[in-house]
């Protein structure tokens, strides 16, 4: 099997304290990295003390940190919802109600065009050098387009989630409950083939608590994960209804009152932070301190979607968790990297150590405190996915978040 060795590493984030100097990151300054053609990582420490391998690539001292995991993400829908945006700075609050538009265009579409858009987010995203990115349907919210948007996503990663849960369509406005039925039964039967998770957007306007613990159980019980989007609009059941069934992820985590706090600590569960949607609706962000001093673990992911968060850019939210929930730089990092992968319960991935894929982001840049010491500006010189450089579309398409 070829090996490539990547040397001139000014500073090499591993992720692993056991490797380097003892901190979360494991930094190793000047460092260098073998990686095998299969895709795994084989080698890490001082370039002094690097072996052979059959290529070499000087990176002349810029940074290496893991591939960033975006583990929230809604990328298969149609439609612009620029003008709700644009009403949103004007003045107008944010409401969930937006996510119906985006379903009446993402059904209105055809499989061409839903799938170009795909492909030119999760370009996006590994231009910017995202490696794993979990995809979520939720905008067709009919058992074909539901099941549709789930074998799209299924082209681009393993991190398939079942939102059919989304919103109450508004044909079942009248019986909510009737709609739960067919997300618990038909909707259920046709999407738990391409689905690894399953997800309920547990709020007001949403589902209730009831509601998406009958969702929940009823993926759980079909051998799917469980996530759940919790308290993003007020304080709510959906943190402690997470932690209840161990659910991987509780998204949003915005309004916690201390027993929430408690029980995401005290629990597997991931608080996965998304402070681009309090940016983009001018919401007030996660406390990102009192979790952290609680003991939980805390992820960062973009959300990007269409209406309340559209950027595909890891980096920036790097860059708001800094500025706005005063994440330290490397807390930041750790957070949408490895915090990123415990949120999709792998080990594999967030991390650059012996064993785990060579999934990677080349920073134009000695540290990374840039990414929120220069924000705005595009830093990843290079993404590098299963062991060499490519953006996440050239490579096979199931490569991309696939174990």
């Amino acid at each position: 099997m070829a090996t490539t060795l990547l040397d001139g590493i000014g500073l090499l984030v591993t992720n692993d304290p056991a490797l380097g100097d003892g901190s979360p990151l494991g930094e190793i300054s000047g460092a260098a990295l073998i990686a095998d053609s299969g895709g795994r990582v084989l080698w890490v420490g001082p370039a002094p003390a690097a072996p052979s391998a059959d290529s070499r690539i000087d990176l002349d001292g810029r940074c290496v940190v893991p591939g960033f995991v975006d583990s929230h993400a809604h990328l298969v829908f149609a439609g612009d919802r620029s003008a709700e945006f644009a009403a949103r700075m004007s003045g107008q609050p944010y409401a969930a109600g937006g996510i119906r538009t985006t379903v009446a265009a993402t059904r209105a579409a055809p499989d061409e065009l839903l799938a170009a858009n795909l492909a030119r987010l999760v370009r996006e995203m590994g231009r910017q050098g995202t490696t794993t990115v979990e995809i979520k349907s939720g905008y067709g919210l009919t058992v074909p387009d539901e099941a549709r948007a789930l074998a799209l996503a299924g082209q681009y990663t393993d991190e398939t989630t079942y939102l059919g849960a989304h919103v109450v369509p508004a044909e079942y406005a009248p019986d909510p409950a009737a709609y739960v039925d067919l997300v618990t039964g038909p909707m259920l039967d046709a999407c738990a083939p391409h689905a690894r998770w399953v997800d309920v957007f547990c709020e007001t306007g949403a589902f209730d608590a009831d509601a998406a613990r009958a969702v929940l159980t009823a993926g759980i019980d079909r051998g799917l994960g469980a996530r759940v989007h919790a308290n993003q609009l007020g304080p709510g059941p959906g943190v402690q209804l997470a932690c209840e069934l161990g659910a991987a992820s509780a998204d949003h985590c915005t309004h916690l009152t201390d027993a929430d706090v408690d029980a995401l600590a005290g629990s597997g569960t991931v608080a996965t932070l998304l402070p681009g949607v309090e940016f983009s609706t001018r919401s007030p962000y996660p406390d990102a301190r009192r979790l952290l001093a609680a003991g939980a673990t805390v992820a960062l992911a973009t959300d990007c979607n269409p209406g309340s968060c559209f950027t595909s850019s890891m980096p920036f939210c790097i860059a708001l968790a800094v500025r706005e929930m005063a994440m330290t730089p490397a807390e930041a990092l750790w957070a949408a990297t490895a915090g990123g992968a415990a949120a999709l319960r792998r080990t594999d991935v967030g991390q650059l150590s012996p064993g785990s894929r060579a999934d990677l982001a080349v920073l134009d840049a000695p540290s990374y405190v840039h990414l929120a010491y220069r924000p705005g500006v595009p830093l990843v010189a290079d993404t590098w996915l299963n062991g060499r450089p490519a953006s996440l579309l050239d490579v096979q398409q199931r490569a991309v978040g696939g174990g």
